[in-house]
Formats: structure tokens, C-alpha cells, sequence
């Protein structure tokens, strides 16, 4: 007998995927968060710290939050928030973002 995953694969080509691709490309800096979560508080704050401007979408607010996180997880390989896209690039999570940002990479992103 073979274990059988309840969830079904996402479609990269849905309506649902179709907005994630948008929001992404919608600013320079794109944070999907939630609102609650310390992680996501460190990435938000690091792009504060350099003064640049940012569009957070606050998943925890939304009704489709799973879903969304789901076709996260399908374009970026983790689920888990935050997802920090830089021009329309994934650098990772809020640890990713911070240490970016300690070494100085980060900035080059925007010179």
C-alpha cells in the first residue's frame, strides 16, 4: 500500500497562481507575511532600516491564505513565511533578509 498526500497539486496556470505572479511583480519589494509572525516583523524591519519601500501582503488577513502559501511553496520551494521577492526574485525568508542585509548585499540590490 502506498501513502496517498490529501492535498492536491497546485495549478501553476489558475486564476489564484495568476494573481500570486502579479503581486509579486506589483513592487520592487514584495513580502508575503503575516501579521503576527516575529520572522516576518525582522524582514519588514531590515527594509525599514534601509529605507526602502516595500508592499507586505499580510496572508493572515485573507481568506485565501493556504492557497496562496501553496502556490508560494510551488515557486519557491518553501510554504513558510516570509516570502521576500526583490524584483520579482525570492531571496528567501527573514533570516535570508537579514543576513543579506549584515553583509551588505542586500543594499546592491537597489544602487
Amino acid at each position: 500500500m502506498g501513502i496517498f498526500s490529501s492535498k492536491l497539486p497546485i495549478d501553476m496556470s489558475s486564476p489564484k497562481a495568476q494573481l500570486v505572479k502579479d503581486l509579486i511583480d506589483s513592487d520592487t519589494v514584495v513580502i508575503f507575511s503575516k501579521s503576527y509572525c516575529p520572522y516576518c516583523k525582522l524582514a519588514k524591519q531590515v527594509f525599514d532600516n534601509i529605507t526602502q519601500k516595500f508592499t507586505a501582503i499580510e496572508l493572515d488577513e485573507r481568506d485565501d491564505c493556504d492557497e496562496i502559501q501553496g502556490i508560494l511553496g510551488e515557486i519557491t520551494g518553501a510554504k513558510t513565511v516570509p516570502r521576500v521577492f526583490v524584483k520579482g526574485q525570492c531571496l528567501g525568508g527573514g533570516s535570508d533578509v537579514k543576513a543579506l542585509y549584515e553583509k551588505g548585499e542586500l543594499q546592491k540590490y537597489f544602487s
